[in-house]
């Protein structure tokens, strides 16, 4: 059995049809009850991270559990901390998180620094672990670009800011690889096929909806952004994504790449 937590979200929704697919029995946590509609096939448990309501009985039995739930700040610090006690109580003999390429680089952005945090929690749990880092998600990008779609001018990064974006489903399918297997502590890095600066993909997204709007590259003082443009969130020595983001956004026109909006 196997725990996925943020099941479904864009990435946890993958992670548990890959593990579906493959034979493997699986449960889901999530804060509301079943839907209709749902894979009968997937156990559903509702329970709260960050109360830590119904951990113990999500936790029972469970061989792993996969980490994927965020609020997107502080709060997923305390969420993880609440999951790795409750798994000690379990005696949970593999405990995957999933992270973000860079986290250790970009300190100044609160969100990254969270997800450090959560990571030397896990690491510091007493538990076999995986941390597994990825780069920023296909859908993520083209999400920040489609929230300015009332906008007459569209923002994005300028000052040669560069992503290295990667497909959500096979992120999924290498946690879930991952989670068959045992502990490996500091897995290899995943990342997206490509380097592309953030001006280019927010072009590409709007000529992909049909969208002429005109884009305002900002370049920004600061710490954060030093980093950025420096490089801090690609992996370019681990490349091994094969959905480029030009197919992300032709297969979610289509309704056929994983990941999207």
């Amino acid at each position: 059995m196997i725990l996925v937590t943020g099941g479904t979200g864009v990435l946890g929704r993958e992670v548990v049809r890959r593990l579906g697919h493959g034979g493997s029995a699986v449960r889901l946590l999530s804060r509301r009850p079943r839907p209709a509609g749902t894979d009968a096939a997937v156990e559903w448990r509702v329970g709260d991270l960050v109360t830590g309501a119904g951990l113990d009985e999500a936790l029972a039995d469970a061989a792993a559990v996969v980490h994927c739930a965020t609020s997107g700040g502080r709060r997923d610090v305390v969420a993880t901390e609440r999951l790795v006690a409750a798994a000690r109580r379990a005696r949970t003999p593999h405990f995957l998180y999933v992270s973000i390429v860079g986290v250790q680089r970009t300190p100044s952005i609160p969100y990254y620094r969270a997800k450090l945090a959560c990571e030397r929690a896990v690491r510091g749990s007493g538990l076999p672990w995986t941390v597994l880092r990825a780069t920023q998600f296909h859908s993520l990008v083209a999400r920040a670009v489609r929230a300015q779609r009332r906008s007459p001018v569209v923002v994005t990064a300028g000052g040669g800011v560069r992503l290295q974006p990667v497909d959500a489903g096979e992120v999924a399918e290498r946690l879930a690889e991952l989670a068959l297997g045992a502990p490996a502590g500091q897995a290899p890095d995943v990342g997206g096929p490509e380097i592309r600066t953030m001006l280019e993909l927010t072009r590409e997204v709007l000529a992909a909806d049909g969208e002429r709007r005109p884009v305002l590259p900002l370049r920004l003082p600061g710490k954060a952004f030093r980093a950025l443009r420096g490089g801090a969130l690609l992996a370019p020595g681990r490349a091994v994504g094969r959905v480029t983001f030009e197919d992300y956004l032709a297969g979610a026109r289509a309704g056929g790449v994983s990941g999207r909006p």
